[in-house]
Order: structure tokens, then C-alpha cells, then sequence
């Protein structure tokens, strides 16, 4: 059953120290942090030049966010914590004939055993295919979160009588996305490439044509969604689920206070790696050349799995080394980017993140696990 928590749980702090911090460290001041009669904390964590503050250190804890909640992964649990909306709402709402615009009431909590393929099966976990396998695992558990968060915002009796979607019905949910996205942005560029096929005269020059197409369709793509006025508070509670991981990995106590301070950018965020995708792409599929018609449109088919799984290594590779200075000045633009799929969020947010992470560092410690523990562990925030 779901655990109903009060408004204002996540202000007691209560959270699973990381483990020690490294020599880069710094101190930040803050009562908030250190408690009246104890001195300033060491946090693990640097001051970007706008002021907030970005971890300097990894955890295997990742995120997304949903319908007014956010969804918190772990090694082996994840949570999704969502904010009811209140009675008045629900039937102001259908008054209305429509949702809520922000829920107000109490914040719910459920959580789920998560077994991952790659803890069961050593193959797994060679380079580049974990990748493959964690992202089509990250995609499960997404929409699987997404579900929980539309049912909580249902009013209690029809919330009840739900039924589980079957897992065939998620299994043919995500292999249309993949379609769609395989389409839009793989197919639809080499075709339209194709099309001045001739007057581009070498394969050099062709497949950069399609990189910056395919990469102008995805910008364009994101653009779009940021504009979307239904979509604000979703990614206000994107940018809440990025602040909470930060401070959780800086060694800060979780609350909203704390976690308002970090920046609502993160290296391992899903919006960098699409980005990386997309330019990954062109270097895969320089070395093929120009080959007939059929031939390129099964390559940009066949090759995604390979351009998934190398910028999965990417993005794991820049989450863990971000102190060094090339990989902050590469992972610039994915962050750049994250300002279009993250808002500010307010302290009633991040509440609701702290809730989701706090549920599942109750029942795991990451700052503690063995290497044997974090094997075939592979999060993306």
C-alpha cells in the first residue's frame, strides 16, 4: 500500500550521508546544512558562476519526472511520489471538465522491487550493450511511473478500481516510441538528404548534411515541447528531481532548503543524452559511405541500438569524471539544452522529490554498497 506523508516530511532531513568526500571539496555555509551548534559541513560540491552549487561526485540514483510527482531509481528499488490533489480540487476540476493545474493536498509514495537484467546475466553488462539493456529497462520503469502518477491523480474510489495495464500493452507502448523516434529522427533525415543526393557529390558532405538535419529535427523537437504551457510543471518537477539527486551526491542533509540551492542541470540527464545521440549518429554512420537507398535506411534502422549503448558510455563516463575541465566544456551544450526540459521548482516540489529518493535510501544505502552490489548498475539521471 502507499505511504500517504504529510506536507512538510521532507523538511526533517532525513537522509543516507554519501559516502566520504573527496579533496576537491568545499565548504558552504548554511544553518540550514550544519544545525545551530555544529560548524559549516564539507560538501562535495563546486559554485557555478550563477551561484548554485553542482556535485562533484557519482551515486547510482537516478530519476524522472510525472504528472505532479517525481519517479527516484536505485540499485535495486525505485519510488514515485506524487502530491494529491485535494478534494476541493478534484471537484473544482470536474466542475471545470478539466485536471487539476497543481495539485495541493498530501504527498503519496509507493515503491517497487527493481530487478535488472543486468544483475542476472553477465553478458549483459559488456560495454555498450548494457546500455541497450539498461535504457530499454529505464524505459519500463518510465512509463510504468508515469501510470502510477495519472492514478494518483484520480479521486480514491476510481483510483481503486484501476487495473494493472498488462506488460504486453507496456512492451508494444515503448516499441511504437522507438518507432516514432527511429523515424523522425534517423529515416526522415537520410531521406531528406537523399533527396540532394547528387548534388553533394561525396559521402563526406552527405552525412554531415543528415547529422545537422538530424540534429536541427531534435532541437526543433525541443523547442516545441518547452513551449508547451501543460508541460511547465512537469518540467518544474524535472528540474526537482536533478536539484534533490545533486544534493544527495554533495553529501548535503535532504531538504528542500539544501536541494533549492543546486543547479537544475545535470551531466546525466536524459535531454544530454539525446543530444549525444544524435551527434554520435554522424560518426557511426561516416565510415558506411553512400551505399544504395535501401541499404542506408536499414543502417540508420540497424545502428541505433550501437548509437544508443556509445552514448550511454558517454554520458556514465562524463556523470563520473565531471570534476575534470574537458568534460564540463564538452558536456556544456547537453546542459544548455536541459533549460528547455527543466524548470525552477518551488520548495513544495522538491519536497515531493526528497520524498521519492528518501523512499528508496530507506530500504538502500548507495554511498555504502560493495563493487560486487553496483554490478550491471547503470543510472541515468
Amino acid at each position: 500500500m502507499p505511504a500517504r506523508l504529510a506536507a512538510g516530511r521532507a523538511q526533517a532531513g532525513q537522509t543516507t550521508k554519501p559516502e566520504a568526500v573527496s579533496a576537491m571539496s568545499v565548504a558552504v555555509p548554511d544553518a540550514a546544512v550544519a544545525g545551530p551548534a555544529q560548524a559549516p559541513p564539507v560538501v562535495d560540491a563546486r559554485r557555478e558562476s550563477d551561484g548554485e552549487l553542482s556535485a562533484q561526485r557519482d551515486a547510482p540514483v537516478g530519476g524522472q519526472a510525472v504528472l505532479e510527482g517525481v519517479m527516484m531509481r536505485g540499485v535495486s528499488h525505485w519510488a514515485v511520489a506524487v502530491r494529491k490533489p485535494t478534494p476541493e480540487q478534484l471537484r473544482e476540476a470536474d466542475e471545470e471538465a478539466h485536471g487539476p493545474i497543481a495539485a495541493m493536498g498530501e504527498v503519496e509514495v509507493e515503491v517497487f522491487p527493481l530487478d535488472s537484467a543486468l544483475k542476472r546475466h553477465r553478458l549483459l553488462r559488456l560495454p555498450i550493450l548494457r546500455g541497450v539493456v539498461a535504457l530499454g529497462g529505464s524505459l519500463m520503469i518510465g512509463f510504468r511511473a508515469l501510470e502510477v502518477a495519472a492514478n494518483a491523480q484520480m479521486p480514491v474510489e476510481e483510483e481503486e478500481q484501476q487495473e494493472e495495464i498488462p506488460r504486453l500493452v507496456w512492451f508494444g507502448t515503448i516499441a511504437f516510441a522507438i518507432a516514432l523516434a527511429i523515424v523522425l529522427f534517423f529515416l526522415v533525415p537520410v531521406g531528406l538528404t537523399s533527396l540532394i543526393k547528387g548534388e553533394l557529390g561525396s559521402s563526406v558532405l552527405f552525412w554531415t548534411v543528415e547529422g545537422v538535419i538530424r540534429t536541427g529535427l531534435f532541437l526543433g523537437y525541443m523547442v516545441l515541447l518547452s513551449r508547451i504551457k501543460d508541460l511547465r510543471r512537469v518540467f518544474e518537477y524535472h528540474g526537482a528531481e536533478h536539484k534533490t539527486i545533486s544534493c544527495f551526491e554533495a553529501g548535503l542533509a535532504l531538504t528542500p532548503a539544501n536541494a533549492q540551492r543546486f543547479s537544475r542541470l545535470h551531466p546525466r540527464c536524459g535531454t544530454s543524452f539525446l543530444l549525444v545521440v544524435m551527434i554520435v549518429a554522424i560518426f557511426v554512420f561516416a565510415p558506411l559511405g553512400l551505399p544504395a537507398w535501401y541499404w542506408l535506411m536499414a543502417t540508420r534502422v540497424l545502428g541505433v541500438p550501437i548509437i544508443a549503448g556509445i552514448s550511454f558510455e558517454l554520458i556514465k563516463f562524463a556523470g563520473r569524471n565531471r570534476r575534470r575541465g574537458w568534460v564540463r566544456a564538452l558536456m556544456w551544450p547537453g546542459l544548455k539544452l536541459q533549460l528547455l526540459t527543466t524548470r525552477e521548482p518551488d520548495l513544495d516540489q522538491l519536497e515531493v522529490a526528497i520524498a521519492a529518493l528518501e523512499a528508496v535510501l530507506e530500504r538502500e544505502k548507495p554511498g555504502e554498497l560493495s563493487a560486487a552490489d553496483l554490478l550491471g548498475v547503470e543510472v541515468v539521471a
